[in-house]
């Protein structure tokens, strides 16, 4: 595992649900073609332009036309983010399309599982509220170390709050990877 990730931040707003993130009718591709799971990435939050109140500063698109990833690899949001459905496929798709981390005010209880345990990219929490200090397009360093947040466009650091108990699971990879490494399985 990475200790310093980098890239450039894509900034959501609160409340974005799993169909924000994948539109169902997306949800027609096989994760286990790697032809098919492409398709995941090019349409990852393509659902969120459809609601203005989901994009602090407009209607930036986050995979572009004819493109399967990101140029974004850390989203920042607001609270209760992955809300929604349960479906994995939400997770997956962000991780196809290229992110690392998200960093969040709150998650979903099961996305926020999903995202761990599948091991797709860390959801960092933060007390801050970031949408208001981070613009889509600053280039942000995230030290796990140090568990800090860099903003290279404004130079402000900022502490997040540690992983804790899935902290493990994180740096084994996923959850099955943790249980090889600890001898559950």
């Amino acid at each position: 595992m990475k200790q310093i990730i980098t890239g450039k931040a894509y900034v959501l707003g609160d409340d974005i649900d799993t169909d924000q993130i994948i539109p169902a009718e997306h949800l027609v591709y096989s994760l286990s073609d790697p032809e098919e799971k492409k398709n995941y990435g090019k349409f990852a939050l393509s659902g969120v332009p459809k609601i203005e109140a989901g994009l602090p500063e407009g209607n930036k698109l986050f995979v572009h036309e004819g493109k399967f990833e990101s140029e974004y690899t850390i989203i920042i949001g607001g609270k209760n983010f992955g809300c929604g459905s349960s479906r994995e496929h939400a997770p997956a798709c962000l991780k196809i399309a290229g992110i690392q981390a998200i960093i969040a005010k709150s998650y979903a209880r099961i996305f926020y599982r999903n995202s761990v345990d599948g091991g797709f990219f860390i959801p960092f929490e933060t007390l801050d509220k970031l949408l208001n200090s981070i613009r889509t397009g600053d280039t942000l360093k995230i030290d796990l170390e140090a568990g800090t947040l860099t903003n290279n466009s404004s130079g402000q650091t900022l502490k997040l709050q540690p992983l804790g108990e899935v902290a493990e699971i994180v740096k084994a990879g996923n959850i099955f990877e943790y249980a090889r490494k600890t001898g559950m399985i």
